[in-house]
């Protein structure tokens, strides 16, 4: 897309609701918009918002294989709830048997390096996939989440894989969003009321402790930012 085109729209979606724009963006890719869920609470939201106008949106999850059981069964709520099907991505088998052998089934908390190379294989590979032969990406993201989301915007181009990226809750709040969630009943992980407010895999997630970041409980183990490279910029 041209610069002048992307302004255009991104100019357009920042006058239109969540919903709007989803359906926006749906109509003028046609067949070429996926969105990827990892079923946190933003995500139910997006799931809701698509389902509730019947858009023809392609929600997918990625199973890294390591999810807590919470974030599985929320999977097939949502699936029934919805009357949708959420396509699942895995690792690649050869994969993961190969990491498992260079660094130990929990090598990740030994290095940033090692860790990395996990989130790579269970996530921004299976990602690549899920997204090939699309246009958009619509994402969960919120810019008061981190730091290294303060800066993205509403539509962007994600030069690492090639395509655009929407982020529709961009600028809603925590509270605005659990609002949302109550007022249409929109089902939820159990262990958001834990303490668990950004869920990733069960070993590299805790519940954070009062007056912590949101994501402090992924990778706490590390002072690096706390991304798996999903989103990287």
């Amino acid at each position: 897309m041209q610069k002048k085109n992307m302004q255009d729209l991104e100019r357009r979606l920042n006058q239109l609701s969540a919903g709007e724009g989803l359906a926006l963006i749906a109509d003028i890719f046609p067949e070429k918009v996926v969105f990827s869920t990892s079923l946190g609470q933003e995500d139910q939201v997006i799931t809701q918002l698509i389902a509730s106008q019947n858009l023809p949106i392609q929600i997918f999850s990625l199973d890294t294989g390591r999810l807590f059981p919470e974030t599985l069964e929320l999977l097939a709520r949502t699936e029934s709830k919805y009357k949708t099907r959420i396509k699942v991505f895995y690792p690649e088998t050869t994969s993961v048997e190969r990491l498992v052998s260079d660094i130990g089934i929990n090598g990740f908390y030994e290095s940033v390096e090692n860790r990395k190379s996990c989130c790579f294989v269970r996530k921004v590979e299976p990602l690549k996939r899920a997204l090939a032969g699309n246009e958009v990406w619509v994402t969960g993201l919120r810019a008061e989440q981190s730091p290294n989301r303060h800066a993205m915007k509403r539509i962007e181009w994600d030069e690492v894989n090639q395509i655009l990226k929407y982020n529709p809750l961009l600028d809603w709040s925590f509270d605005e969003m659990i609002a949302y969630i109550d007022k249409y009943k929109i089902p939820y992980n159990p262990l958001h009321n834990k303490g668990f407010i950004s869920i990733g895999c069960a070993p590299c997630t805790r519940a954070i402790l009062p007056g912590e970041d949101a994501r402090a409980g992924r990778w706490w183990w590390e002072d690096s930012k706390k991304e798996c490279g999903l989103h990287a910029r």
